[in-house]
């Protein structure tokens, strides 16, 4: 029998449409007019997308590229930055930071948790020295979503920078760069926008300009001032030879988004994690997160007593083909998770779940056979997607 195709439902990557994979077949020539175009109409995409007239940055690169690009083109060493720890990326982001000389104040939050506006608010009152607040849109190792509207409320009269790790985020969960007074918004190819991995992004305010100006992280691949150079040249270009093919299947990803609506990409996302939740809690398991109804990125799952959360996932690949990812960092071996994000729909997720009551009996854990899909397909049906 032939090898079958796995199928991913983890928070990235993810899957990608057929449409999007074709349009990797052909290899322009990265510095000339077809490519030029190619990134042209990813820029100009972007920012209908996250509602943004900023300047965005391309690179061939996976996000954390992106999020190093942010510390090394915003900073110095010893400028002092506050960083809402959610999670293993929050961690990312100190410790990208560190390795620079930038001077980290943390905020930890227990894994699960939303950073809180007051939070930040309190901080910044207590030490003017910040310059800037780094945080997470959607935390991947917990499946939180981070409240970013009302975090940059509190940012909207302050001197800070706001600097968003949006990477699994974007596409999946609502988001307004200019109207919530993100300075800084990264972004990645490879989760909710459909793409193979290899493409990294920013967004970059006037302000967030201005700290580039003065910043002495040493930086050269990522160089802010370079990469918009080439952006603005007549073809538009990329300073160092870029992943061509993955950009023309980005270009084709974002057409898709268009065509659907972002918006209502947002609420189909929403429905998906509503319907994994339901699905889940009715198999008598519990999430992970804080603020469970944001979670339309992935779904972090609690592990039954006495069955390790990895042991469920590698079940689930070998039985199903189906990809589970298990937790990262502090959780490792007590949650799973079910990602969401990107190229899904209701049926994609009543077989994760069918799966996954299949492989929880197997391992010993009592369920009430259909329970998980009878509660998914009923909040499919409350929403008219069944």
């Amino acid at each position: 029998m032939a090898e079958r195709h796995e199928f991913i439902m983890a928070p990235g990557p993810t899957e990608v449409p057929p449409e999007v994979l074709e349009a990797q077949l052909e290899l322009p020539y990265h510095r000339g007019p077809r490519f030029g175009a190619v990134i042209k109409g990813c820029v100009e995409a972007l920012q209908r997308i996250l509602f943004t007239k900023n300047e965005i940055l391309l690179y061939t690169g996976s996000g954390s590229l992106g999020m190093e690009s942010a510390i090394v083109n915003l900073f110095s060493p010893g400028d002092r930055i506050l960083v809402a720890d959610t999670g293993n990326f929050g961690e990312r982001f100190r410790k990208i930071a560190q390795i620079y000389g930038v001077d980290v104040v943390a905020i930890e939050y227990e894994w699960g948790r939303n950073a809180q506006p007051a939070d930040i608010a309190k901080a910044l009152d207590g030490d003017p020295s910040i310059k800037a607040v780094l945080v997470q849109h959607s935390e991947t190792s917990t499946g939180i979503v981070n409240d970013i509207e009302a975090l940059g409320a509190v940012m909207r009269d302050r001197p800070q920078l706001f600097v968003v790790d949006g990477i699994s985020g974007i596409g999946a969960a609502p988001l307004r760069v200019d109207d919530w007074g993100v300075d800084v918004l990264i972004g990645g190819s490879q989760k909710a926008l459909m793409t193979p991995p290899g493409i990294a992004f920013v967004t970059v305010s006037d302000a967030a300009w201005k700290a580039n100006e003065t910043a002495t992280c040493p930086r050269f691949y990522t160089d802010w001032q370079t990469a918009l150079s080439s952006h603005r040249l007549d073809p538009a270009e990329t300073p160092y030879t870029p992943a061509v093919t993955i950009f023309r299947a980005f270009a084709k990803a974002l057409a898709m988004v268009e065509e659907e609506g972002i918006e209502n990409a947002w609420k189909r996302h929403a429905v998906l994690g509503k319907a994994t939740r339901e699905g889940v809690k009715a198999l008598g398991l519990d999430v992970q997160t804080e603020e469970s109804d944001k979670a339309c990125v992935l779904t972090a799952v609690v592990a039954p007593e006495g069955i390790d959360g990895a042991k469920i996932s590698k079940h689930v690949r070998e039985k199903f083909g189906i990809i589970f990812a298990p937790g990262q960092g502090r959780l490792k071996g007590k949650i799973f998770r079910i990602g969401h994000c990107g190229y899904y729909a209701p049926r994609d997720i009543l077989m994760a779940l069918a799966a996954l009551e299949s492989s929880l009996q197997s391992l010993g854990f009592p369920v009430k056979e259909g329970a998980a899909t009878s509660a998914a397909a009923n909040v499919f049906r409350e929403n008219g997607l069944a």
